[in-house]
């Protein structure tokens, strides 16, 4: 198993870039994302969860993750998980994903645990202008998790940009690669791929123009 991570800022463009790179590869490639391993918290109000700083490393399960991830390198299936963002709870273990040719794990402290960089066979951080970062949060939040306005830009100030200015900028240095613009990058998703399919059984055929 081939194993990609994939970090960046909130916003950044991570999610386009892994979906771009698991439609190019197509075959048994599975996206896996560090939300998927938020802390639950059943004992808080909804108040109280909506009020937990999401953008400290601390809010993630990694070792749930390392467990996926190890059973996935042993030929083992595992339950994907989900996040309910409206809520702020984990929800019950969905279908269960079988270990694939490669996986994709992306989100904001994929290279935060050395545990998890250990694991990854390539390491991408995406580099996108901050005022760009807040701008597609915002549309997604509001669009996507029916957050307001207001709320989005409390949080921003409050844990996003904080977080991302302690934690996730300094991890750029243990990238392999730098990728500006994300997913709307088709020259770093086409470099991406050849690599990767250079790597895996049956994959040395290259895809000009991805």
């Amino acid at each position: 198993m081939f194993t990609i991570g994939i970090s960046g800022a909130s916003g950044s463009g991570k999610s386009t870039l892994a979906s771009e790179i698991a439609a190019a590869l197509g075959g048994r490639t599975l996206v896996l994302t560090l939300d998927m391993y938020y802390r639950d918290h059943p004992g808080l109000t909804l108040e109280e969860r909506a009020a937990q700083n999401y953008d400290d490393p601390a809010a993630f399960e990694f070792e749930a993750l390392l467990e996926d991830l190890a059973s996935l390198a042993a030929g083992r299936p595992i339950r994907l998980k989900s996040y309910d963002y409206v809520n702020h709870r984990r929800n019950p273990p969905g279908a269960e994903a079988a270990p694939p040719d490669t996986l994709v794990l992306e989100g904001i402290h994929v290279l935060h645990d050395p545990r998890v960089r250990a694991r990854l066979d390539l390491r991408i951080f995406v580099q996108v202008d901050p005022d760009e970062c807040i701008l597609r949060r915002l549309q997604r939040d509001v669009t996507e998790r029916g957050r307001t306005v207001e709320s989005v830009a409390r949080q921003y100030l409050a844990t996003v940009k904080p977080m991302y200015e302690r934690y996730i900028r300094n991890d750029a240095a243990y990238a392999d690669l730098v990728v500006p613009r994300g997913g709307m990058n088709p020259h770093a998703i086409e470099m991406i791929v050849n690599y990767i399919r250079r790597r895996i059984p049956g994959g040395e055929t290259l895809v000009p123009g991805v």
